[in-house]
């Protein structure tokens, strides 16, 4: 569990990275799954994007993620959001 202060150092990061994980019309897939796993594993924090011909809602398809993948739910903004999972080499040093 992060605290609020560690959610906001890590907000900031994530404002200057692009989404590398797009979830299409078939919503949360085991492709998906795989995808995000191997990107919060070599990256730690990654942002998500809902495509815009998708009918699901950010807050709740991130928080479904952030179950199945173990991750922490950082910020959702729009068709948005942001989940962060330390890692063995834990590249990002929290506060």
């Amino acid at each position: 569990m992060i605290t609020g202060k560690q959610r906001s150092y890590l907000k900031s990061l994530a404002n200057s990275i692009d989404p590398i994980v797009n979830i299409g019309k078939n919503g949360i897939t085991e492709n998906l799954i795989k995808q995000a796993d191997g990107a919060l594993e070599a990256r730690e924090l990654v942002k998500f994007k809902i495509l815009n011909n998708v009918d699901l809602e950010a807050n709740n398809t991130a928080s479904e993620l952030a179950e199945i993948l173990g991750a922490e739910f950082v910020v959702s903004i729009g068709r948005k959001f942001v989940l962060y999972r330390e890692s063995d080499e834990k590249i990002i040093k929290l506060p």
